[in-house]
């Protein structure tokens, strides 16, 4: 599979996952926010919270779980990239970072798990 392939798949998957979003009432508030640490998939919020999701797109009948990715690594460059938005965005929210897996088959892409609250940040970014 492809680079360009990956990126267009993922790209899909976050779209589907943008739409759920909105179903479920967060705001938008950026997508693909890139730092020297990475990306953030959507950056939303709702009334309690700035959400950073990272979202994880698998093809239907995948043996492995788009969450299982997710690792400490992972986390951690997630962690720091949130921590960066914070200080150049004052937000009055407490954080929260949520992992959505998305599914497809052919042209159907369905949010299928949105894991709230998935992990938590600690270390030297445990300031928020």
């Amino acid at each position: 599979m492809s680079d360009s392939y990956k990126k267009a798949v993922g790209g899909l998957g976050e779209k589907a996952a943008v739409v759920y979003l909105k179903k479920q009432k967060y705001k938008i508030l950026d997508t693909n926010y890139s730092t020297k640490y990475g990306e953030i998939d959507i950056i939303c919020c709702n009334k309690e919270y700035i959400v950073f999701v990272e979202v994880k797109t698998r093809k239907k009948d995948s043996l492995v779980k788009g969450v299982y990715a997710v690792d400490w690594c992972k986390q951690q460059h997630i962690i720091k990239n949130a921590y960066l938005y914070l200080e150049t965005n004052k937000v009055n929210k407490q954080p929260r970072f949520d992992i959505i897996e998305v599914e497809y088959s052919c042209d159907d892409y369905s949010v299928i798990n949105h894991y709230i609250d998935a992990f938590t940040q600690g270390g030297e970014y445990a300031i928020f």
